[in-house]
C-alpha cells in the first residue's frame, strides 16, 4: 500500500484542481504530503522516502509561487508542471542510484534480499517504467497544452494507458523475474 499512498498528494491536487482550482489544488496536494511526512516522521521505524520528500517540496514550493504570483494557469499548464516535477524527482531518484520504489519494495521483502543485485535491478527496471509512464503524461500535455487542435481525449486516452502500464508492470514484473530465476 506504502506506493500507492505516495500517489495520494497528487490524487488530491488532481481531485481539487478540477473542482476548485489549481493554486487550492497544489495546496491540498501540499497539506497530503506534509501529512505523509509527519506519518512517516512519527510511526517507528519509518523512514522519510524519497518520492514523498520531493513531493512535499513539489507541492510547497508550487503552492507558494500560486499563492504569492497568482499564475493564470489552464489546468493543463498547471498539471504539466506537477507532472513534469514528478516526472524529476523520479529521474533523479534513478540519478543518484537510489530508484524511488527501493524503499516500498523494502517494505514488503525480506531484509536478506535488500542488498541483492537483482533486487536493485528490479527496483531499477520498475522506477524507470514509472519513469517512463510520467514522461508519456508530460509529453500528452504538452500537445494538449501547444497543439489546441488535438481532441483532448486523446491526451487523457494517453495518460491514462501511461498510468494503468506502469501498474500493471508493477506488478508484473517482479513476479516475471521469480519465474524467470526457477526455470
Amino acid at each position: 500500500m506504502g506506493i500507492w499512498l505516495a500517489f495520494a498528494p497528487f490524487i488530491a491536487f488532481a481531485v481539487v484542481d478540477r473542482l476548485i482550482g489549481s493554486t487550492e489544488g497544489l495546496l491540498a496536494g501540499a497539506a497530503v504530503s506534509l501529512a505523509l511526512l509527519v506519518r512517516d516522521r512519527t510511526s517507528g521505524g519509518r523512514e522519510i522516502k524519497i518520492l514523498d520528500a520531493g513531493t512535499a517540496v513539489l507541492f510547497c514550493g508550487l503552492g507558494c509561487f500560486a499563492v504569492m504570483a497568482k499564475p493564470d494557469w489552464s489546468i493543463v499548464a498547471v498539471r504539466l508542471v506537477v507532472d513534469t516535477g514528478l516526472l524529476l524527482i523520479v529521474l533523479l531518484s534513478l540519478a543518484i542510484g537510489k530508484p524511488f520504489t527501493l524503499q516500498y519494495a523494502r517494505e514488503q521483502v525480506s531484509p536478506e534480499f535488500w542488498n541483492t543485485r537483482e533486487f536493485y535491478r528490479t527496483n531499477v527496471v520498475i522506477s524507470s517504467a514509472w519513469a517512463l509512464a510520467f514522461a508519456v503524461m508530460v509529453v500528452a500535455e504538452l500537445i494538449l497544452l501547444y497543439q489546441p487542435d488535438v481532441p483532448r481525449r486523446v491526451g487523457v486516452i494517453a495518460i491514462v494507458v501511461a498510468l494503468v502500464a506502469a501498474v500493471k508492470f508493477t506488478s508484473w514484473y517482479p513476479e516475471s523475474r521469480k519465474s524467470a530465476e526457477l526455470r
